[in-house]
């Protein structure tokens, strides 16, 4: 029998939860009853901006990175064309080999209509396998990826919709044993269902936008990595947001953004935790526990509102060229306790636009301590322009 060795070191390469977090999440003796999907790297903020406020972006201004957090925002990007690169090397207080990129891109075909697409590939690293003997068996470089094509479409003036499909596949064992079973790479197909309202007026004769977003991402098929003798639900969430933004003056904007997220998959029951991907199994389906998450915490009404996550940003722009960020993200400690500010900073040159992000948790010796983020955007539109 393999040990849990890679489980242990893909959950904390995660960094979802605390060490305590993860340990109290199948004791029945605490009040923690974390929520483990699989795949979970699709959660993670891939981009510097929102990065830099909090994980707050289903409600902000529209930019490049649009397609994480709200496809529907493309129908009101200014820009033609564009596309973005981001990288951040994850939890480098821990390891020095875990690397998220995410690539992304959007073309406008008409006043109406938007298309997008974006890769997101997470490494996880070198990881050794051991027989519980301690007898090596084996190394493999534990990677997920998933690809994503959206379509957007502005609806009215102020109103816009958008759908984007998606294919994930991860492979964390390489089909080395796992307790004696074989193990596949897992794979599955997910869809998104997003809305953005932007309605810009003046106030106090200042010109102001008011926006409000919500996408529920991943509503999709459950992962195996055992040829379906296990499944586990995907991250799939509901995520609801609103913004408001204003000029101070001819050169100064400032703008405040308030996300709100649930998970909506089942919450755990038991402490039976399936040992390749992290997650609880179910046996209900992915629509029944979609619907079903709204009322099936055991601790009732209370729990169920534990397991809302908060965003808060701000972002101030100096003539539009430069930006500073700050945000401050809250998880409550029963599901998961990540408790962090975040800052950054921004600066818009005529093609390029570079930003970066930087996460401060509120906990001594989290694994998400120091984390950065790096974004690199480049616009076809003003590239043309200068030509």
């Amino acid at each position: 029998m393999k040990r849990r060795f890679a489980v242990l070191v893909v959950l904390m390469a995660l960094g979802f939860t605390s060490n305590q977090a993860f340990a109290q999440a199948t004791s029945s003796t605490t009040g923690a009853n974390t929520i483990l999907t699989g795949v979970p790297f699709l959660t993670i903020a891939p981009d510097s901006r929102a990065g830099a406020m909090g994980d707050a972006g289903v409600a902000s201004s529209p930019d490049m990175n649009s397609q994480h957090w709200n496809p529907a925002k493309y129908a009101f990007i200014e820009s033609e064309m564009g596309i973005g690169l981001s990288y951040t090397p994850w939890l480098r207080n821990l390891v020095d080999d875990i690397n998220l990129a995410y690539l992304v891109g959007y073309k406008r075909l008409d006043d109406l209509q938007t298309v997008s697409a974006s890769l997101r590939y997470f490494s996880l690293g070198d990881i050794s396998f051991m027989s519980e003997f301690g007898t090596f068996e084996g190394q493999q470089s534990p990677n997920e990826f998933a690809f994503d094509l959206g379509y957007t479409r502005l609806l009215s003036e102020a109103f816009s919709g958008s759908v984007a499909m998606r294919y994930i596949r991860s492979d964390l064992t390489g089909g080395q044993l796992v307790n004696g079973v074989p193990s596949t790479a897992g794979q599955s197909f997910a869809a998104d269902v997003a809305f953005y309202y932007q309605n810009e007026m003046r106030i106090n004769r200042k010109e102001s936008t008011f926006s409000a977003g919500i996408n529920i991402q991943n509503i999709g098929a459950k992962i195996s990595y055992t040829d379906g003798e296990t499944k586990d639900f995907i991250p799939t969430n509901l995520k609801l947001g609103v913004g408001y933004e204003s000029e101070m003056d001819q050169y100064n904007t400032i703008g405040f953004y308030f996300d709100i997220n649930k998970l909506l998959v089942p919450t755990p029951n038991s402490d039976s935790v399936d040992i390749v991907g992290g997650g609880f199994s179910d046996d209900k389906s992915v629509i029944a526990g979609m619907f079903s998450s709204f009322g099936d915490a055991p601790g009732g009404m209370k729990e169920e509102l534990q397991e809302i996550t908060m965003s808060f940003g701000a972002e101030y722009w100096y003539n539009e060229q430069f930006a500073l960020r700050a945000g401050y993200f809250y998880e409550h400690e029963n599901k998961g306790n990540r408790k962090f500010i975040t800052a950054g900073a921004g600066l818009k040159l005529n093609v390029f636009a570079l930003d970066f992000s930087y996460l401060i948790p509120t906990q001594r010796n989290h694994p998400l301590e120091n984390t950065l983020r790096f974004s690199l955007s480049f616009d076809f539109e003003s590239f043309n322009n200068q030509r």
